[in-house]
């Protein structure tokens, strides 16, 4: 990204994130989702860098960060990329930073808010809800939309296989099926998320195997307990809720006391489309 510094960032032991720095000001971190690196994030981090540091890694097991074996299911938790989250931040001289994450990375997100509160400002989240709620509103002919969150859910080995067989098929038919403006994804940029999710097979499978596992479980003790988002939370979301017949609202006003949660016409690769709403609307958050 033009004007963005880059280095790789030691988060844990044997693990270091490929981040982009730029601009200065008040830190905020933006996590990417799937099929994509940070570079979803390039029109809002520029904007973003005119008065805030802006600091966008490629998430633990995607791009050009380190891809750890997984051989019990618990190096693509959420709980563990959260934490990569907080120390990439710390390493870079922050202790508390606004967060921002889309798709899979707004899933880091919510569990960085959980789970380390103290070093959250404000949350903003795209076009996702929480694992347990997602798992929980998937039911009957309408859930064929995630077909990809069961066969990833799959034990090691069948969906491993099945996706290297075709990765540019696979990740491709994301890119093009959830795409509102298919040319907001330039043709260089498409090519570099498909080379890179062709070289991260083993490790995208385990982010999502996880998301069926120890995900949930952390999920669902946190509800039990009564833990809360304690920070001022923003949320966009397409207006998927309709077809699966759940209130996206009320769902992410559980675990958010402090939300603003706004409906948008965008497709789901929000950040691209509509950079200039999503940088507008994070400024927003960063003002409450």
């Amino acid at each position: 990204m033009p004007g963005f510094e880059y280095a790789r960032v030691q988060v844990a032991d044997g693990v270091s994130l490929h981040t982009a720095v730029g601009g200065s000001g008040s830190p905020v971190v933006l996590l990417h989702g799937f099929p994509q690196t940070h570079l979803m994030w390039r029109h809002v981090a520029a904007d973003l860098a005119a008065d805030h540091t802006v600091i966008c890694p490629d998430l633990r097991g995607y791009g050009a960060s380190d891809k750890p074996d997984d051989p019990d299911g618990t190096a693509y938790g959420k709980r563990v990329m959260a934490a990569d989250t907080v120390a990439l931040a710390r390493a870079l001289g922050h202790e508390r930073f606004a967060l921002a994450g889309h798709d899979r990375g707004a899933l880091v997100a919510f569990r960085v808010g959980l789970d380390h509160p103290a070093a959250v400002t404000h949350l903003a989240c795209l076009d996702v809800l929480p694992t347990l709620d997602m798992w929980e509103v998937m039911h009957g002919v309408e859930a064929v939309v995630g077909f990809h969150l069961y066969l990833m859910a799959q034990p090691p080995g069948l969906p491993e296989r099945m996706i290297a067989a075709d990765p540019d098929g696979f990740f491709g038919h994301f890119l093009d099926l959830w795409a509102g403006d298919r040319e907001a994804i330039e043709a260089p940029v498409r090519a570099a998320y498909l080379a890179a999710c062709r070289a991260a097979v083993p490790s995208i499978v385990a982010d999502y195997r996880a998301s069926a596992g120890v995900d949930i479980a952390h999920d669902r003790a946190d509800r039990d307990a009564g833990r809360v988002l304690e920070m001022p939370v923003s949320v966009l979301q397409q207006d998927w809720g309709a077809a699966l017949g759940f209130d996206a609202r009320d769902l992410w006003s559980a675990w958010a006391p402090r939300l603003s949660h706004r409906t948008v016409g965008f497709g789901h690769f929000m950040a691209e489309e509509a950079p200039e709403e999503i940088a507008g609307e994070i400024r927003e958050l960063l003002a409450r």
